[in-house]
């Protein structure tokens, strides 16, 4: 929050660039802030070690769907409505009375809570939390996760997230040159399919329920109306 509030009320590139300073900031002070305190608190370079294994394909499934099903039910409230807004066209949800200022940093701390909660799962996975694995390149990870998803599409993310972390595995066979495909992979994908692998589709879960309940909107109806609209 104290660093979306100042943050995104800029836009465009002045915003990608104010997030990468704070990125950045961040990284040195957890690597510099010990011998600031006098007593170990980050660890440093070398990080945080002797973190328990507790992180299992189990668990770190259930969290991935109770994440998911959140994430999917405040999209369909009025807040999330409002966010859609925003993200469609920022000057017609401001003149229509929503707030920009604050549902974009709502957006951003509600996300900030759900990385966390993906940080925590990581530390638990690799023992070792060292701030050299944030990086620059971590961002653009994740970002070309997000974009190759779809920027409408949270299904799309996920299927996106699944391939691009499987892909550079499934490459290693090729040795030196497997960094080489993964990356003709991602720009092959971006010409193809330069809104991303679904765009702005998404499931609607809604729907889902009304399948598995064997019912069925009606001609006219508003579920409907909403059926077609997530499609």
């Amino acid at each position: 929050m104290i660093i979306g509030i100042p943050a995104l009320r800029l836009k465009g590139d002045y915003l990608a660039i104010i997030t990468l300073g704070f990125a950045e900031i961040i990284r040195v002070v957890m690597l510099n802030i010990d011998g600031v305190l006098g007593f170990d608190l980050t660890g440093g370079a070398k990080g945080l070690t002797g973190i328990p294994s507790y992180t299992s394909f189990l668990n770190t499934f259930v969290v991935v769907a109770v994440s998911l099903f959140l994430i999917h039910t405040m999209m369909k409230s009025r807040h999330g409505r409002a966010i859609l807004a925003i993200r469609d066209n920022e000057i017609a949800a401001e003149a229509s009375g929503v707030h920009t200022t604050y549902y974009k940093t709502l957006a951003f701390v509600v996300s900030a809570f759900f990385a966390g909660i993906a940080g925590g799962l990581y530390a638990g996975c690799i023992g070792v939390m060292a701030p050299a694995k944030f990086g620059f390149m971590k961002s653009i990870e994740v970002l070309v996760m997000v974009v190759l998803g779809g920027m409408g599409s949270m299904l799309g993310s996920v299927i996106s997230a699944t391939v691009l972390t499987i892909l550079p595995e499934a490459l290693r066979a090729f040795a030196d040159y497997r960094m080489v495909v993964y990356a003709v992979v991602l720009i092959i994908t971006m010409i193809f399919r330069p809104q991303g692998l679904l765009g702005t589709y998404d499931f609607s879960l809604t729907s889902w329920i009304d399948r598995i309940r064997g019912v069925r909107p009606k001609a006219g109806s508003a579920k409907e109306g909403e059926v077609r609209a997530d499609a």
